[in-house]
């Protein structure tokens, strides 16, 4: 039996092991994978029924903290008309052995077929004895927010101290500082240093952003943004970063839209990657939809942007299908 039989696919958030014969008393156990902080496994065993389990690697990390896991797992038959069996999802399971999850399917499968697992939350118990912690919420910014510097800078802007400069965005305003917005773009550093209206005026209009994703931009700006502000406007954080040549929050954004990819948002993230050039995102967008098979679970929705995507994307689509189909 080759490698392959026994390599599970992933993305940051999704597992996908592809079985392609399982004869009748077989038992089968995956390569290790890493989600997260932990190398799983999956194994199926048929006899009667078909048990499917996953479970993380022995190790002194899953026996000191082991996962919290959330997570949906589906079976899906990978030949004519891809039939799918879903176990009802998951929430907050403590995960250390084998025998944590055990799903016994009684329909019967023969053939091909892929057992999906989409990671929605993996969360590891506080060292402080409080609440579990996601370890995908861990903001970027919020770890390096505890330096005075930061803090005092984060100040400036939250109480308004001497700002000497007004942002009119398109339901509001805001004050801020020109010399930490020209130090941190370049974009604004030339609006300062040259004899244009925002010098004059001591303004910028900034009519393309509300005054809330305006406010989560400064605060980025300044340090002080909070993870969840950031998940919340980072599609408005991506503009801005491409509008103004910030390219710390245009990397920031693209590694974090790439975290969480699944049927919703893929195709808006696929058409934000090709428009702003994002080619990690692009190609992690396109894998999900034909190496994952996801384009067979959202066809109303990938009819409509064919209708009315770019046309070079679209192509640049069928051509990994058309690739995909060789392996078939």
């Amino acid at each position: 039996m080759s490698d392959s039989a026994y390599r599970v696919e992933t993305t940051p958030r999704l597992a996908q092991w592809r079985i392609e014969n399982l004869a009748s008393c077989t038992y089968r156990k995956s390569d290790p994978f890493k989600i997260g902080k932990w190398n799983w496994h999956l194994s199926v065993e048929k006899n009667r029924v078909l048990f499917v389990k996953l479970f993380p690697e022995i190790s002194n990390l899953t026996r000191d903290n082991p996962p919290i896991a959330s997570f949906i797992v589906r079976v899906v038959s990978s030949v004519g008309d891809r039939k799918s069996l879903t176990h009802p999802e998951i929430k907050d399971k403590v995960i250390k052995n084998n025998e944590d999850f055990v799903w016994a399917i009684e329909v019967p499968l023969t053939g091909k077929f892929i057992i999906d697992v989409e990671f929605l939350d993996l969360k590891t118990a506080s060292p402080n004895g409080g609440e579990p912690c996601s370890i995908w919420a861990e903001g970027f910014t919020q770890t390096r927010s505890n330096a005075k510097a930061i803090e005092s800078l984060g100040k400036m802007l939250t109480e308004g101290i001497h700002t000497d400069i007004t942002i009119n965005a398109s339901d509001g305003t805001i004050g801020a500082h020109r010399a930490v917005l020209a130090a941190r773009s370049p974009v604004f550093c030339s609006m300062f240093s040259h004899n244009l209206q925002e010098k004059e005026l001591s303004t910028i209009n900034i009519s393309d952003m509300s005054i809330e994703t305006c406010q989560a931009f400064l605060n980025y700006l300044y340090g002080i943004i909070k993870n969840e502000e950031f998940l919340m406007h980072r599609l408005a954080l991506l503009h801005a970063a491409d509008k103004y040549d910030i390219s710390d929050l245009r990397e920031a954004c693209h590694e974090s839209l790439l975290e969480d990819i699944d049927t919703k948002n893929v195709l808006d993230r696929l058409q934000h990657a090709s428009l702003y050039q994002l080619m990690k995102l692009k190609m992690s967008c396109i894998r999900y939809l034909v190496k994952f098979g996801k384009i067979y679970e959202i066809k109303d929705d990938f009819n409509t942007f064919l209708q009315n995507a770019d046309r070079d994307l679209i192509s640049e689509v069928f051509y990994e299908v058309l690739d995909a189909w060789k392996g078939f």
